[in-house]
């Protein structure tokens, strides 16, 4: 993981950035929760994203928007945070010219954002959108929704409304040519205590369904043997290009405390 820092329409931007070995590799962006309320790229969620996509092979960034840790400029509840949230993506594309796919993932606030930028450029081709604020914050530009995605929520969320993101799942899934998965994590709060875990194995298959889908498979002849079958529960690295042989993400040797960079902040 490498400090970055890059330009962006209000002045310089903080990131981290992880380069994954194969030049190929998709990218993901990671936009962390509202900056008014102690959000920061180091927030446990937003990290915990971050890991997933590094250890999924991909290319990665997770950035402060701007009046956030040594970013510039002024925090302006949506528009200057869009702004930012594209320089990002624009400086992540321009290291990674030849990536094959393009992700972009928010928590709370910064999923508010990442589907306003979703709107905004074809060449992102799926989302993850965590505890979107569909209780506080305006969705219906999403009609249509350009791509499909995922949406987790918090069943004890004290803050965003689980019933509304519900709502919002259902809406969106109207819509021709969009899968919009769900998951609710029914005890998680909205820091999702305890069940960052949890977070991490959703993800992780979601992202690892949704690529294979993307990807031809090779034909098969014949049955499959028991022991080939159990072969396709190995974790999946995309930088081995083996996608076809996982459709698993499961990894019992950690807990919700290995994901913390510099501090726990909303």
């Amino acid at each position: 993981m490498s400090e970055v820092i890059f330009n962006g329409h209000a002045g310089r931007l903080e990131g981290r950035y992880h380069q994954s070995s194969n030049p190929t590799a998709p990218v993901a962006l990671i936009l962390h929760p509202h900056p008014q309320y102690g959000g920061t790229m180091n927030n446990k969620v937003v990290y915990t994203m971050y890991s997933c996509f590094q250890n999924l092979g991909f290319s990665v960034l997770r950035f402060n928007f701007r009046s956030v840790g040594r970013s510039q400029g002024e925090f302006e509840d949506g528009p200057g945070e869009l702004a930012d949230a594209t320089s990002a993506l624009d400086w992540l594309q321009a290291m990674n010219p030849d990536a094959r796919q393009c992700w972009i993932a928010g928590y709370s606030f910064g999923a508010w954002i990442g589907l306003q930028l979703l709107m905004r450029r074809p060449d992102i081709n799926n989302f993850i959108a965590i505890s979107p604020p569909a209780n506080e914050k305006d969705f219906t530009f999403l009609a249509p929704c350009p791509t499909s995605g995922l949406i987790v929520q918090g069943g004890k969320d004290e803050i965003v409304n689980p019933s509304s993101v519900a709502t919002m799942a259902r809406r969106l899934n109207t819509q021709r040519n969009v899968e919009v998965d769900f998951a609710m994590i029914e005890e998680g709060d909205h820091m999702y205590n305890n069940h960052l875990v949890d977070l991490y194995k959703i993800a992780g298959n979601y992202i690892i369904g949704a690529l294979q889908k993307k990807k031809p498979q090779k034909k098969r002849r014949g049955r499959r043997r028991k022991s080939e079958i159990e072969e396709e529960n190995t974790p999946l690295m995309l930088e081995d290009d083996s996608m076809e042989q996982d459709d698993s993400f499961e990894n019992d040797d950690f807990n919700d405390d290995d994901f913390s960079d510099e501090d726990d902040n909303f």
